[in-house]
């Protein structure tokens, strides 16, 4: 698709609650573009929704708010087995990473139904052929975004295929709960004793790694600080939850899923090719709760499985909870 026919098709939804709480989602990528909280939006991103659709946007790869898939997080030899049939996919230096090089980040999906009622929602599809990205299977995925009068956002994806697939959907929105500034003095709670043991290229060895008595140890509610974050935290399985308080503003966020890890994304630094909708610090300006099966499931066998078989249904469902004043 041409660019300028990208742009004639993009849009933007609004989702409004009777609390005032505004979600803002694009079309392109089913993407989280805003959410506006007693007015302060704590997505940090691109100011503009044009500037999704450009070749800066793209190559900077930063994932804004978007729906990742096939395959969220990293997948390594740039190739996967399934049924004794290896399949190759995009990489660069041997990593193959959020779906591939045009993954479900950059289409343009289908708005199914939207309702602007009493917990307003919109549903998006997106159709992958066969082959896309050199994923096997005609993949038909939803994505559902609900803003309950609760100021509740929930997450549902679901996906079905009519041939022997691997699916792992995520959603990468960037949060800062102070719209301002770096996420270092936020507080952050991980329901997690174990995290993901990586090598140089951040693949996964397959070992789980105990967070107590590590930086990584979030088990309490302490401030992110300095900690390098791009890690995959193993969710307690009786509670998966994840708690986010902002410093300033008192807004907190507490995330609940039926998914087995969250990866935890703190940037050093994001790109300067844009205006940002919010007023990012120069460094670590946001923190991803990035809710998936484990990376490089497909090369782990003791992870949980990532395939999806003709007349399943691939769900995933993330809750995030905001509250404010406390």
């Amino acid at each position: 698709m041409k660019s300028r026919d990208k742009v004639e098709e993009l849009q933007l939804i609004k989702l409004k609650n009777r609390k005032g709480t505004e979600l803002e989602i694009l079309n392109f990528g089913a993407t989280i573009f805003s959410l506006k909280i007693d007015g302060i939006n704590v997505i940090v991103g691109p100011s503009k929704p044009k500037d999704y659709l450009t070749d800066i946007y793209h190559r900077r790869g930063k994932f804004f708010g978007a729906s990742v898939g096939r395959h969220a997080g990293r997948i390594s030899k740039n190739e996967f087995e399934l049924k004794d049939k290896k399949y190759s996919l995009f990489g660069k230096e041997g990593v193959h990473l959020h779906g591939g090089e045009y993954g479900f980040t950059y289409k343009l999906w289908e708005i199914l139904e939207k309702e602007e009622k009493e917990d307003p929602f919109v549903v998006l599809q997106y159709s992958s052929p066969d082959g896309e990205e050199g994923y096997p299977g005609n993949l038909k995925v939803q994505v559902k975004y609900i803003l309950s009068e609760e100021n509740e956002v929930l997450i549902e994806y679901s996906a079905v295929t009519d041939k022997d697939t691997i699916v792992n959907l995520t959603n990468h929105t960037y949060f800062n709960l102070n719209g301002e500034g770096d996420v270092d003095d936020h507080k952050l709670k991980i329901f997690a004793e174990e995290y993901l043991e990586t090598n140089a290229q951040k693949i996964p060895t397959g070992k789980f790694l105990k967070t107590a008595g590590t930086e990584f140890d979030f088990r309490q509610l302490v401030a992110v600080g300095e900690v390098p974050l791009d890690t995959t935290f193993k969710l307690d399985k009786d509670n998966p939850r994840i708690v986010l308080k902002g410093d300033k503003t008192k807004i907190s966020l507490e995330v609940e899923t039926n998914q087995p890890a969250v990866v935890v994304y703190v940037p050093e630094d994001l790109p300067t090719d844009w205006e940002y909708s919010t007023e990012i610090g120069s460094e670590r300006a946001a923190i991803c709760l990035e809710t998936q099966k484990f990376p490089d499931a497909p090369h782990q066998r003791h992870f949980p499985s990532v395939v999806l078989t003709p007349g399943e249904t691939y769900s995933n469902r993330t809750t995030w909870k905001f509250k404010t004043g406390s």
